[in-house]
Order: C-alpha cells, then structure tokens, then sequence
C-alpha cells in the first residue's frame, strides 16, 4: 500500500501479468473464466460513513465470497495497525481471518478493493494455484482479482495529486488498467462508468493502448505496416536457415516441422499460451486454451 509515498508507473510486472493470466485459463478453463462475466458492481460493495464498521466490513465480505463462489467460506473481519493494505490467514477453512489496516477505519470507501485482494487469496487457496514467490503469488492474485470481476475496486483505490497518494495491490495503475481492459476485450464490459477516481481513467485508458498493441502483433492480420515488413523479412530469414528464429524483441518464433512447412508460433492475444500454425499465408487458427478465433497472415 503506498500512503502518501512514491506510485511506480508503467509496465515492470508485465510478463509476469501476462503468465497469470495464461495461468488462470489453465487452473478454471474456457467455461469456468466466462462465469464471471459480470463484474462485482459498486452498489453490493459501498460502503457509507455511517455504516457500522465491522457490520459493513463483514458485508462486503460476504458480497466477495459470494461473486467468487467460495459459499463455504466464513470471512472474520478486524482491524489493526500495521504496514501492508490488509493480511488473510491461509488455513484450512472454512473461517479464514481477515485483518486491515486501521487506516480503513476512516478510509471505509476503499475497503472493499483491500477485501477483494484478500478474498482472492483465499480462492487461489483452495485452487492450489500460486506461483513461485512472494512477489510474483501477488501479482498472480492481483491480477486474478482484475480479471474475475473485482479489481477495478484496487484501481478505483489509487488517487494521486502533488499533496498525497494512495494505491492498493502490487500492480501498477497502468498494470491494473491493462488487466482490466483485456477482461474489458473478452467480455464487453467497460469499468470506466464506475471509476471515482480522476488517475483510474488515465491509467485504465494506457492499459488498454497495451492491451490493443497485443492484438496487432504480426502473424495477426491487425498488425501493422512496420510490423509486418519485419515479420516478413524474420521468415525470409528463417525459411533461407531452415528455421532459425528472429532477433530479440519480437513475440514470434519460427520453427522447422521435420519435412513440412516452416512454422511459427505467437502468444494468443487473448490468454497469452503460445499458438503454432504452418507459415502458409492466410490461416485462421483457433487458440485452444481461451477459444479465441484468430485472423493470421503468416
């Protein structure tokens, strides 16, 4: 939680957003993803001054477990002083115990994005899905918790002016805008109508500049002119090497097939898992893991 510090910008964790998000479709599948393509919406997590505190917190809570499915799950609300956004104690269930920082006492408006956070972790919990450490297990839940429906509460969160900030989650703004708007592409749904803060829009609007650049990266047919003459010079180059890749910076791979035709393979725009197809000219490929109908000029 950064409180009246330093906001980092840009896209640091972006490789390790993307793996998550490859790593959720694996973990739910196609059909399980598209149940969750209503998002949690700010009338079931508002939260006024003069709710009761820890009524209102439990509320919330319950509103969590309920978007998340998790309808065995007891969540135990409490606050007290400390340095992180809020903390969840990961046991067997089915009470998890729920602590947040005091400074939420006052704050009562963004208690619902510090739960979301902590309620995901108990999802991932009984998923058994985490990545390899600390850091990277919490971009994996921030991102889980954009992508299924709740995360625009932790952009909702950060507020910046030459006075004071505050942000919640390990993500960038620009990180979660990303993740919000490739849920955004999926399922048609624009979060931006329920943001009350001013920066949620300006991060959200250069995630999504992100989010397009990877639906026009060369073999799609979107990408463009620049993108495509590199691509075509790298197959050159690959087809007179019998295979040898392209140079660095690039998302594709060309690849020998035995006595067949040369192949590339690309990461699915949608998912991120890596999609191989004959470099043939026109070819529609159909990604398996997210289902996604792909228009390629290899």
């Amino acid at each position: 939680m950064a409180n009246g510090g330093p906001v980092q910008h840009g896209f640091p964790h972006l490789e390790t957003v993307r793996a998550s998000i490859t790593a959720l479709y694996r973990r739910l599948s196609y059909d399980t993803v598209q149940t969750f393509g209503t998002s949690v919406v700010p009338a079931d997590v508002a939260f006024c001054d003069t709710d009761d505190l820890y009524l209102g917190a439990q509320r919330v809570a319950r509103e969590l477990v309920r978007h998340y499915r998790l309808p065995d799950a007891r969540l135990i609300v409490s606050f007290r002083e400390m340095t992180h956004a809020a903390s969840v104690e990961l046991a067997a269930g089915p009470e998890y115990f729920i602590e947040l920082n005091d400074r939420f006492r006052t704050h009562r408006r963004d208690i619902g994005a510090a739960l979301a956070h902590e309620v995901m972790h108990v999802y991932l919990h009984r998923l058994g899905l985490s990545l390899p450490g600390t850091r990277d297990n919490e971009i994996l839940t921030d991102t889980a918790t954009t992508y299924l429906g709740a995360g625009w509460l932790l952009l909702d969160a950060y507020r910046e002016d030459s006075a004071s900030s505050q942000k919640l989650g390990y993500l960038t703004p620009e990180e979660f805008g990303y993740v919000l708007a490739k849920r955004a592409l999926v399922f048609g749904e624009d979060p931006s109508a329920w943001f009350t803060s001013p920066q949620a829009y300006t991060a959200y609007g250069k995630g999504m500049a992100e989010a397009r650049r990877d639906e026009q990266q060369p073999p799609l047919t979107a990408a463009g002119w620049a993108g495509r003459r590199r691509y075509a010079r790298d197959r050159r180059h690959a087809q007179d090497q019998h295979g040898a890749g392209p140079g660095s910076g690039v998302p594709y791979e060309f690849t020998p097939d035995g006595r067949g035709p040369l192949r590339v393979s690309f990461p699915c725009p949608t998912c991120r898992q890596r999609i191989r197809v004959p470099v043939q000219g026109r070819v529609r490929a159909r990604c398996g893991l997210c289902r996604t109908v792909l228009e390629c000029d290899t």
